[in-house]
């Protein structure tokens, strides 16, 4: 057992915790269609949509988390280090969330704020873990909003674009 299988965070209503392998699917799922939702892709079948579907893949080299609201899944997250392949913009010393996603229904509840609150909690038990980075798109004013309300702060020298698109990502660093 390592110290990610004992890590949990509790709010009045939700818990975070590691992912299982039986969770795998949902979060694929979760995670596709809520950013389908959100309009970001242009069909559900879009290449992204496929990537982000294969969790057992990612929880290889990745941490992976799951909200639950009365035992149903609300909301995941992939936390990632420098190292990984699924970093896009890890740091040294810095822990990158990916691929946060919260179930439409749930949207506006407080999962994402937990979620946000959750990876603090974890990097600070990380050794050698000095920051969270993620990022989001640059017209996600909501997301925005939530990362700068918790003390993220835009790091425009690493913002980017995706490449073999005209979709553009800003990228928010928070210290511990």
């Amino acid at each position: 057992m390592n110290q990610a299988d004992t890590f949990s965070y509790r709010t009045k209503d939700l818990v975070i915790e590691l992912a299982a392998p039986e969770d795998y699917e949902r979060v694929g799922e979760l995670t596709a269609q809520s950013y389908f939702a959100a309009g970001h892709f242009e069909t559900p079948e879009d290449s992204y949509l496929q990537f982000v579907r294969k969790v057992r893949e990612r929880a290889e080299q990745a941490e992976i988390y799951v909200v639950r609201r009365e035992a149903k899944i609300v909301g995941s997250m992939t936390l990632i280090q420098v190292g990984s392949d699924y970093a896009d913009i890890a740091l040294p010393g810095e822990l990158e969330i990916r691929m946060l996603s919260v179930d439409p229904a749930a949207q506006r509840g407080g999962v994402g704020r937990a979620m946000v609150g959750a990876t603090i909690e974890r990097a600070r038990s990380l050794p050698g873990i000095n920051a969270v980075s993620l990022t989001t798109g640059s017209t996600w004013h909501s997301a925005r909003a939530l990362y700068e309300s918790m003390d993220f702060v835009h790091v425009p020298q690493r913002d980017w674009v995706v490449p073999g698109t005209d979709i553009s990502l800003v990228v928010y660093a928070r210290k511990l």
